[in-house]
């Protein structure tokens, strides 16, 4: 294990709400990370402290094995890229893009200009003149162009549209493929990025729901779908996460996975599987962690952002 990120007992308060609550974690190096959760998780809030942008409220936050606040050792090995980005008033595309270069000391011009043709970016007209999707073009593409050791993305990729979204996910596995670095990516857009990210952190009210592999986190969970009662037998006490019927069919949700003998019960009983996608998966344990707490204070987006 090569953590670059490690972060222990992690809290931010904000008056009585508590934007995260007591988080801990670890980075490996060139892995390329899925940061999930709902709106007003924690998410940005964990990631402007990783990045020297926020004050933890308690904890210890350690990049590279050091402290990141006011420490340009550090922070020029890093990359932040958020869809709220702020750029000067008089700065273009041109001026952002060179900014970016002379701050990134592994900058690959190149890329950047490849990428700037990909996405169509007109690069003389002001920023705040852009279209949201020319700006998150343009925090796509120093992001990339970078080739910052850390570099996290924090839904810049929002404002593209379908289309330049898919070239971003084909750019990225390549480069990185190419030049390994750590990359995380805060995304709404779970199955468009499930292919791209090796691991997972699911963080839910501030607290850490889910920190395992892809691979792993798919197995956690079986559907089974069939005639009502069937289902129901088979299912007996396990964890639900969720269920559904229309007329005598039902499909349920569980936690864990079947033996082979269980299969081969399951489907002489006339029962079949259906994958648990991984968006899914994390939507339902994401309700089951809130209906378990319902008493916890509301969170809203603005509050924890």
């Amino acid at each position: 294990m090569d953590p670059v990120i490690q972060v222990r007992d992690l809290t931010k308060t904000y008056k009585d709400t508590h934007a995260l609550d007591g988080v801990s974690f670890d980075i490996q190096r060139n892995s390329i990370y899925g940061f999930l959760g709902r709106n007003g998780a924690g998410k940005t809030t964990a990631m402007s402290i990783l990045t020297a942008q926020n004050f933890p409220t308690s904890g210890s936050v350690r990049v590279f094995g050091e402290d990141p606040y006011e420490n340009a050792r550090v922070l020029s090995r890093v990359c932040f890229v958020r869809e709220s980005q702020k750029y000067p008033d008089e700065a273009n595309a041109k001026i952002a893009l060179r900014t970016a270069r002379m701050f990134f000391p592994n900058w690959d011009q190149d890329l950047a200009d490849e990428l700037v043709d990909e996405f169509q970016l007109p690069m003389k007209p002001v920023i705040k003149k852009l279209s949201r999707g020319q700006l998150s073009a343009v925090g796509v593409i120093i992001g990339l162009a970078s080739r910052a050791e850390i570099t996290f993305f924090d839904e810049p990729y929002l404002g593209l549209d379908a289309v330049a979204r898919q070239i971003f996910y084909d750019r990225l596995l390549a480069d990185y493929a190419e030049h390994p670095r750590t990359i995380i990516l805060s995304s709404h857009l779970i199955d468009e990025i499930a292919n791209l990210i090796e691991r997972v952190i699911v963080i839910d009210r501030g607290r850490i729901l889910m920190d395992q592999s892809t691979e792993e986190a798919r197995g956690r969970a079986t559907s089974i779908v069939g005639d009502r009662e069937g289902v129901e037998r088979f299912v007996g006490d396990r964890e639900i996460l969720h269920r559904e019927s229309l007329g005598r069919t039902a499909s349920v949700t569980f936690l864990g996975q079947l033996t082979p003998e269980e299969r081969r019960e399951a489907h002489a009983a006339g029962l079949d599987f259906a994958p648990v996608p991984l968006q899914q998966l994390i939507v339902r344990m994401t309700q089951r962690d809130q209906a378990a707490d319902a008493s916890a204070p509301a969170v809203t987006e603005g509050a924890l952002r």
